[in-house]
């Protein structure tokens, strides 16, 4: 399944800024953060809440930064698909982008079939998640960039809840072609489910995506995305952050970085199930 493309010019995507976990709600705090030398890991599971082996997968991405080396540069991602939702309970994380964004890394690796839990690591299927998230790690850790990420957040309004956010990226190859996607994450999420295969569970979520942008298209070795939103106010300020990933034509992931340098880490909520 091929994904949109939109021109590197495209300036009408949207999100966040990061904020402590001080009242008001929403009073972000500006932030900067640049991509290092090193490629950084992004973890991107496919989850649902209708389904009863994710759990485990669930609390592995809760547990991964206090599991992994203070110099691992890892960034993680919890999707929540929409096709489990007709059999008994619908999922209020999951947005049919994630489908297709599951869809298109497995159309990009000759993969027929979509699963949950599904883990892939800077767009490569990892099966052995249970325990060969650290060693793949580490080995994209030890492998040079090819490609440099600016993002910066700040509130543009006195109460936090108008957010900027500006992203600059540039491939080490001007004449290689990529997309630029941006995305918000919130940790210390909560659900009690009623239904379905995990009726009468309380779930907890980490690192789930609540908003997804992209592709922005690269255009001479650039790509660029400058925008305000309005947050939510359902979003909880103190579990937010701003991410964004540079990836070429095959889905292989680039380089990433995220927001998580301008806060404390969350600590992982709950206990593994």
């Amino acid at each position: 399944m091929s994904m949109p493309r939109y021109p590197a010019a495209f300036a009408s995507a949207v999100l966040l800024a990061l904020v402590p976990p001080a009242p008001p709600a929403h009073a972000a705090a500006a932030c900067e953060v640049q991509s290092g030398t090193s490629t950084a890991a992004l973890v991107e599971l496919y989850t649902s809440e209708g389904c009863s082996s994710c759990p485990p997968a669930d609390s592995r991405l809760r547990a991964l930064r206090s599991q992994l080396p203070a110099n691992a540069v890892v960034v993680p991602l919890g999707l929540h698909v929409t096709y489990w939702d007709g059999l008994g309970w619908r999922d209020p994380f999951a947005q049919p982008a994630f489908d297709a964004r599951q869809r298109a890394l497995l159309d990009q690796r000759r993969l027929r079939v979509a699963y949950t839990p599904q883990f892939f690591v800077n767009g490569d299927e990892l099966r052995d998640w249970q325990s060969g998230l650290p060693a793949t790690i580490r080995r994209l850790n030890a492998t040079p960039a090819a490609a440099s990420i600016i993002l910066k957040t700040a509130s543009i309004t006195r109460a936090g809840t108008g957010l900027r956010l500006d992203v600059q990226a540039r491939l080490t190859d001007a004449q290689a072609a990529g997309d630029l996607y941006v995305a918000i994450t919130e940790s210390g999420l909560v659900s009690q489910v009623k239904r379905g295969e995990n009726g009468g569970a309380t779930l907890h979520h980490d690192d789930t995506v609540r908003l997804w942008l992209g592709p922005v298209a690269f255009t001479h070795g650039r790509a660029e995305l400058h925008s305000d939103i309005a947050l939510p106010p359902q979003w909880r300020g103190d579990g937010l952050r701003a991410l964004a990933f540079v990836q070429d034509q095959r889905a292989h992931v680039l380089q990433a970085v995220d927001t998580s340098a301008c806060v404390p880490p969350m600590a992982p909520t709950g206990s593994p199930q």
